[in-house]
């Protein structure tokens, strides 16, 4: 076990795997025994109220939860759809449910009944845990009655289980059942270019040792340093950087239960001991629009980003704010940190860095030859004949999504960049159509599904459109049905309309109205050109 705590990081991607491994028995139960009083997560609401839980409260909690769950029916490899805002409970059921060896599913606050419907259907779920708010949206899904039993969280609603209420008698010990390193803990949705978000499947080991490069080789967490990264619990990223990546570490996850918001950010960096912030470029873009010069946060040590390319000149601004420099990351919901601006690198405006220790990270053509530097290609990780830890299992149920991905002795990440004569990456853009706005993935095929289904709307295509601070925004072309008139009421109404039809931050945010689509002889939309078309000026 001790190769997997933070003084014993390796930069071997691939080293002595366990056959057995649990990320709540050997890491966080360690934790709870060598440092049982240092805080394992720090949340406020912003109105004023705070819950410190130390890795001793954690370790406890997520065994209470446990029987909890075993009394209700839920058994060692059944999934569970975990969806809330971020709230103490969140990382005491994830740790539960690693603990026991259910595979967690999380989700977004922003998905709508429908998304949770197809979640339900598509992971053969036996349990949902939500708050009071995303309880209302599972039961307007019509939740199927295989369903073993359905938790609430903060509140009560009828028909549901109350966690704080089940929690008050629970048993504080659980003889946890042996996982092993390759078993099923995590079960992710993305978007991908067509059909609906696909099952991204990690294992106990994937993310739970995997992430000793995020924690430890690109962030440099210390026990007990606090860690604020601006994530939804429903993104793989705060996987990343609010759960496996500190808690490894042994520092303190801070989390805010309250929306993103500049000005709030701000006051929060200056009046709380923050020592590593982590956001989107989103995020940094909109902070260094108020008044940075005023921030007083004496304790903050480092800044890093991921989620999407981050501008040169924002990197540059901060740290004439901050005197700190942003450092880049990239991953994937599929990966832990593939390449970074690492701690003992120049760090370079504009590049994502150079690839993860351990890892061979190249960009090749289609046909997986390595290309030299400056040529464009697609980033690609080697996984012949040593398969790093961090990367996901499988695409569940998705042979053609496997075949895609995975070609020869690599898998082809679907982005493309040129690699320097350093070994710096520089991003390019996606090789297919998926849209990153704000640190978002979505997936044209959702946006144009939802607004088809609208009577006004007879073809749609949607592209990603370039914007000076979510990077790249939805726009969807739209043909209307015979007899309907383009008009801003009518942009409007399509816009609440893929609202309530799927996850919110979805929505097209700019629309046109066009008379045709480019297409192929075949008739297949020719995104490509009308996303050429938007990005043509950049």
């Amino acid at each position: 076990m001790s190769s997997i705590m933070a003084e014993n990081v390796t930069t071997d991607a691939h080293g002595d795997i366990p056959e057995y491994f649990n990320f709540a028995t050997d890491v966080v139960d360690d934790w709870s025994n060598r440092a049982p009083d240092s805080t394992a997560l720090w949340w406020i609401d912003g109105c004023g109220n705070e819950v410190c839980l130390s890795y001793r409260d954690l370790a406890v909690s997520s065994r209470k939860f446990c029987n909890v769950l075993q009394a209700s029916g839920v058994q060692k490899g059944d999934t569970v759809l975990l969806v809330m805002k971020p709230q103490p409970a969140w990382w005491e059921i994830l740790t539960a449910c690693l603990r026991m060896g259910v595979v967690v599913s999380p989700g977004t606050s922003q998905l709508s009944s429908k998304d949770l419907k197809y979640r339900l259907k598509t992971s053969a779920a036996t349990c949902v845990i939500s708050d009071l708010e995303n309880a209302g949206k599972f039961e307007a899904a019509d939740i199927d009655q295989s369903l073993s039993c359905k938790f609430v969280v903060a509140g009560h609603r009828d028909g549901w289980i109350s966690y704080e209420d089940s929690m008050k008698s629970a048993d504080e010990d659980f003889n946890a059942p042996s996982t092993r390193a390759a078993d099923t803990a995590l079960c992710y949705f993305t978007s991908g270019t067509t059909g609906h978000p696909k099952m991204v499947i990690h294992t106990q080991a994937s993310y739970g040792i995997g992430h000793r490069v995020t924690g430890g080789s690109w962030q440099q967490l210390k026990p007990a340093e606090v860690v604020w990264c601006v994530t939804d619990t429903g993104w793989a990223k705060a996987a990343y950087s609010a759960y496996f990546g500190p808690i490894i570490q042994g520092s303190t996850v801070f989390s805010v239960g309250m929306p993103f918001d500049a000005v709030s950010t701000l006051e929060l960096l200056g009046n709380y001991p923050i020592d590593v912030f982590c956001a989107a470029p989103t995020a940094y873009r909109l902070l260094i629009q108020e008044n940075v010069s005023s921030l007083d946060a004496a304790s903050l040590k480092r800044c890093f980003s991921a989620g999407e390319p981050l501008n040169p000149e924002v990197i540059s601004q901060w740290k004439k704010l901050t005197r700190l420099t942003i450092k880049e990351g990239y991953g994937q919901t599929e990966t832990c940190i593939l390449c970074a601006s690492w701690d003992d690198i120049e760090t370079r405006p504009g590049s994502m860095g150079t690839a993860a220790p351990g890892h061979d990270l190249q960009v090749v053509d289609q046909d997986g030859v390595v290309l030299g530097s400056g040529e464009e290609g697609e980033i690609a990780l080697r996984v012949v004949p040593h398969r790093p830890v961090g990367l996901f299992k499988e695409y569940l149920n998705s042979a053609e999504r496997m075949a895609e991905s995975f070609r020869g002795d690599w898998y082809f990440t679907g982005d493309r960049a040129v690699r320097d004569e350093d070994g710096y990456f520089w991003f390019l853009s996606r090789s297919d159509d998926v849209i990153i706005s704000s640190g978002y993935r979505i997936g044209p095929f959702e946006v144009e599904s939802a607004l088809l289904e609208h009577p006004a709307v007879t073809e749609s295509a949607v592209v990603s459109s370039p914007d000076p601070v979510r990077g790249e925004v939805v726009k969807a072309f739209v043909v209307l049905s015979d007899g309907v008139s383009e008009s801003e009421d009518l942009v409007r109404e399509l816009q609440n309309h893929v609202k309530r039809e799927t996850a919110p931050f979805k929505y097209p945010r700019r629309i046109e109205f066009v008379r045709e689509l480019p297409k192929t002889v075949s008739g297949k939309i020719r995104r490509v050109e009308l996303r050429a078309m938007e990005w043509a000026d950049q």
